[in-house]
């Protein structure tokens, strides 16, 4: 990172504003859309304020043409990671990127949260080293909203791709993880929490789910959790539940699959719809309720993967997201730093740690 003069530095230092450190480089569309999503954000809430992390040359003219010096302050980072880019790489090499520097800016207390469209693998690596586990925490977890049936309009699932492993105990602690940020970003009281399996019976599944299931059937006596036993892939954006835990791989092919079957079916219906000049009529007449529909299951509405057992709040943006997609994620860290959600979640998970240990001794 270089040494070059920072833009206007953010006027209010104290933490009655919320700072949210921002990775302008890592995403798909470019920094525009990064800038643009700040934007919106910072209009429809002037208490927040930014560090945002790239190429000063490229972002000082887009802060600029949108009047953005009073609310954030630019470091100029040279360097930017790439999405091919290994983890191990970047780690190595990348202290003088905007990912890096983003991280960074949490670390030292300059902002509250961070939020990053780029190469998921090396923003995890590098938020466990710059930001360390929470005390007790084996394996982090990234979080992600999945639309539901539920008033809320949405379930929490993790993992969905930190991790390819997790044990029982791993299983335990993602529960409590999930049920904390169900309380802190869906506003439920006590979560009904569910692991995923092939099916509900308590005789399915491998040995570590099996285990599981017993020790959160135990815990949620002792824990403020409903837990509802087994679901299945079916249950995902069902009302039987608020909380989905799995493993992060198969996690993530849930999700990717989920994600790829709402373009199919948006596809499908455009083509529907466009087939015959009674269909395109048709289109015309249930367009409000398209448009509602739309809205609905619109998946840049809740964009951002949050990662959980950290010891700072790091969202992870998708990386094609365009502006609505970038303003959510960073819409979405705010909240979260507002309510306080990283020092709640440290204290769930030094919960589930008592529980099992009690439990631990209690088997013996």
């Amino acid at each position: 990172m270089t040494d070059q003069p920072q833009i206007k530095q953010i006027e209010d230092t104290t933490r009655s504003h919320t700072v949210v450190s921002v990775d302008a480089m890592g995403g798909d569309n470019g920094p525009a859309t990064v800038v643009a999503g700040l934007a919106r954000c910072a209009k429809k809430d002037p208490s927040l304020r930014f560090i945002l992390h790239g190429q000063a040359s490229v972002l000082t003219p887009l802060l600029d043409r949108r009047r953005l010096g009073d609310v954030v302050e630019l470091r100029d980072c040279a360097g930017v990671v790439e999405m091919a880019d290994k983890p191990s790489q970047v780690l190595r090499s990348g202290k003088d990127t905007s990912m890096w520097s983003c991280i960074e800016a949490v670390r030292t207390g300059d902002a509250d949260v961070a939020v990053s469209c780029g190469n998921t693998g090396a923003l995890m690596a590098i938020s466990m080293i710059r930001l360390r586990k929470v005390d007790g925490v084996n394996r982090p977890a990234i979080a992600c909203l999945w639309p539901s049936r539920n008033s809320s309009g949405f379930n929490v699932m993790l993992d969905v791709g930190a991790d390819i492993r997790a044990d029982e105990h791993d299983l335990l602690q993602y529960a409590m993880m999930g049920a904390s940020y169900a309380r802190n970003g869906l506003d439920l009281e006590t979560p009904r929490v569910g692991l995923l399996n092939v099916g509900t019976e308590e005789h399915k599944g491998r040995a570590e789910l099996k285990v599981a299931h017993e020790l959160l059937r135990r815990a949620a006596k002792k824990s403020k959790l409903d837990y509802v036993g087994f679901v299945e892939g079916g249950d995902i954006p069902s009302d039987k539940v608020d909380v989905i835990v799995t493993d992060g791989f198969t996690g993530n092919v849930a999700l990717k699959t989920g994600e790829g079957t709402a373009s199919l079916i948006r596809d499908f219906l455009g083509k529907a719809f466009r087939h015959t000049p009674l269909s395109r009529l048709a289109a015309l007449l249930a367009l409000p309720s398209l448009r509602r529909l739309a809205r609905r299951i619109d998946p840049r509405r809740v964009n951002g993967g949050v990662f959980l057992g950290l010891n700072g709040t790091v969202v992870k943006s998708h990386g094609s997201s365009d502006v609505l997609g970038m303003a959510s994620a960073i819409h979405l860290a705010s909240r979260l730093s507002q309510s306080d959600f990283n020092r709640k979640l440290a204290k769930r998970i030094a919960t589930a740690n008592e529980l099992a240990a009690d439990l631990d001794k209690e088997e013996s």
